[in-house]
């Protein structure tokens, strides 16, 4: 028996006004062109990212929208951990989207109108730790050729819309060769 693939969706999406660690559930979320999700601590034309200001000063945003796959909060269920959508900081959660899979540049739609380009790796970190005692070496792998950061990837707004849960998502390559997505530091 055949068995089509499961279609690519959003699980969930998530925002917060303020520079917390987890973001709430919400029934829809706006993307905006250019700024990232409308209300959310992290939108803007440059880096919100707290610890990345301090260090780095003003830098472009390429943190616009964070997306974890929710087939790794079933993987953490697996190791103790019960962590939820948007637990994790993240925007928007996908089912059935090989994000860590994907290349820099890669674009999603998602619903009807929002499109997101993918720009790198989120680096998990010690605050993970703080949420749950062990979690965060769930989230990253020591391996011989390097890290393995398994947080999600981060993303910019190149076309807005409303985003909910069940929309369905298509994802479109950048031209070959492929970059893989990395974490980039701040310059």
């Amino acid at each position: 028996m055949n068995q089509t693939p499961a279609l690519p969706v959003v699980f969930a999406v998530h925002s917060s006004g303020r520079h917390t660690f987890s973001k709430a559930p919400k029934d829809a979320i706006r993307l905006i062109e250019n700024w990232g999700v409308e209300g959310d601590s992290h939108a803007g034309p440059t880096d919100q990212h707290l610890y990345h200001i301090r260090r780095f000063g003003q830098q472009p945003n390429l943190r616009q929208v964070h997306l974890i796959h929710a087939e790794l909060l079933d993987e953490v269920r697996t190791h103790g951990h019960t962590v939820l959508p948007g637990e994790l900081g993240e925007n928007i959660s996908t089912r059935n989207v090989d994000l860590l899979g994907l290349p820099a540049g890669a674009r999603l739609r998602i619903g009807p109108e929002a499109i997101i380009e993918l720009t790198g790796l989120r680096n998990p970190c010690r605050q993970i730790e703080a949420f749950q005692a062990g979690l965060l070496s769930q989230l990253i792998e020591r391996r011989p050729a390097g890290v393995v950061r398994k947080g999600g990837v981060m993303s910019i707004v190149l076309r807005g819309g409303m985003v909910r849960p069940g929309d369905p998502i298509e994802i479109e390559l950048p031209p070959q060769p492929h970059a893989p997505l990395v974490y980039r530091m701040p310059e």
